[in-house]
C-alpha cells in the first residue's frame, strides 16, 4: 500500500488560508485524498493508523 502525506502548496490554498499562514497536510492512499490536517504530526499519525491496518489485512 503506498501511504502518503504532503504540504499542499499555496496555489491549492484560498488567499485567505496562505494570508493566515494556516498550512494543510494532506494524507493520500493509493493516490486517493483520504485526509487533510492542519498538523503534520496528526497527518503522519493517521497515515501509520492506515498502515496498521493494511498490515493486519494482510496477514
Amino acid at each position: 500500500m503506498t501511504v502518503k502525506v504532503t504540504e499542499r502548496d499555496d496555489a491549492h490554498l484560498s488567499h485567505e488560508t496562505v494570508g493566515h499562514g494556516i498550512h494543510i497536510w494532506d494524507v493520500h492512499q493509493q493516490d486517493q485524498l483520504v485526509g487533510m490536517f492542519h498538523d503534520e504530526s496528526d497527518a503522519n499519525r493517521y497515515k501509520e493508523e492506515l498502515e496498521a491496518l493494511e498490515s493486519r489485512r494482510d496477514q
